[in-house]
């Protein structure tokens, strides 16, 4: 009766280097937004709590939406350098 059940791989972690597409990702955590913008985690939330950067909590955590990493990249880019 009981029929032998095949095994299901567990979720990997993904992989992220410098060149993500942020287009693939709805929501990414304060980690992989540092990664991207090559920032500390704490200037990251340093902006989470400046409001410089948009972000949804959820629990302990915040996500911050691709477009909006994605906005602020374009807003750097665009600025004259100091």
């Amino acid at each position: 009766m009981n029929e032998p059940t095949t095994p299901v791989a567990a979720p990997t972690a993904v992989q992220f280097s410098s060149t993500i597409d942020l287009s693939d990702l709805a929501f990414l955590t304060v980690a992989e937004v540092a990664t991207v913008l090559r920032v500390s985690k704490m200037t990251v939330y340093r902006m989470l709590r400046d409001e410089t950067l948009e972000a949804v909590r959820v629990g302990r955590g915040y996500r911050i939406p691709a477009k909006a990493a994605r906005a602020l990249l374009t807003v750097e880019q665009d600025a004259p350098p100091s």
